[in-house]
């Protein structure tokens, strides 16, 4: 990706996450502003996966850390509580970050066990890429209250998957990472998956 490309990249996810962040109005037929900003917290997380990365590379660590997935889920299920989030979706869509994350990672020691090791300083887990995991883990509850009332709708994942077209063509996505993305929204609809756009 060019530097344009990054710029026009990182000025559209500014935007979103943005919006994301603002006081939510009530949801409109059709208005798919919500899923719009929920993709843009999804795909701003999954870039939290190469610091994660980095470090667990540095440090020698496997990728699944299963206390930790687990104590994550348990605090998700407490957020989701306060939130008034069905407490099964909540935990699904959360899996469903751990699994798309952990995609990512394993995609990239392959290329480091294949290429060269990354270069450049270590990331601080503990000091910079949790607190901004934990930010958007409250992010990312406030989206999927506002989400959920298009959860059973039979369009759903087809709306998911339009957002997602747009999402990827207005911030020119990196391609590496749209397979993880996809997983990542697996839960958003009631039916699971993401439909075709058609």
């Amino acid at each position: 990706m060019n530097r344009l490309h990054r710029l026009g990249a990182s000025c559209a996810l500014t935007l979103a996450v943005g919006f994301a962040l603002a006081p939510a109005p009530a949801l409109a037929d059709g208005d798919d502003t919500a899923l719009t900003n929920l993709i843009a917290l999804v795909s701003q997380r999954l870039a939290l996966a190469e610091p994660v990365a980095r470090w667990k590379w540095a440090n020698h660590q496997a990728i699944t850390d299963t206390p930790r997935e687990n104590a994550l889920l348990e605090d998700v299920e407490k957020r989701a509580e306060a939130a008034n989030v069905d407490l099964a979706f909540a935990r699904a869509f959360f899996r469903d970050q751990i699994d798309a994350s952990k995609d990512v990672q394993n995609a990239l020691f392959e290329t480091w066990r294949r290429t060269q090791p990354p270069q450049g300083p270590v990331p601080d887990l503990a000091t910079s890429t949790r607190p901004q995991l934990d930010k958007l883990t409250q992010s990312l509850m406030a989206g999927l209250a506002r989400v959920q009332p298009l959860r059973a709708a039979d369009d759903c994942p087809s709306r998911v998957a339009q957002s997602l077209a747009n999402w990827k063509a207005l911030t020119r996505y990196d391609s590496t990472h749209s397979s993880a993305l996809t997983r990542a929204l697996g839960h958003v609809c009631e039916t699971g998956g993401v439909g075709a756009t058609g």
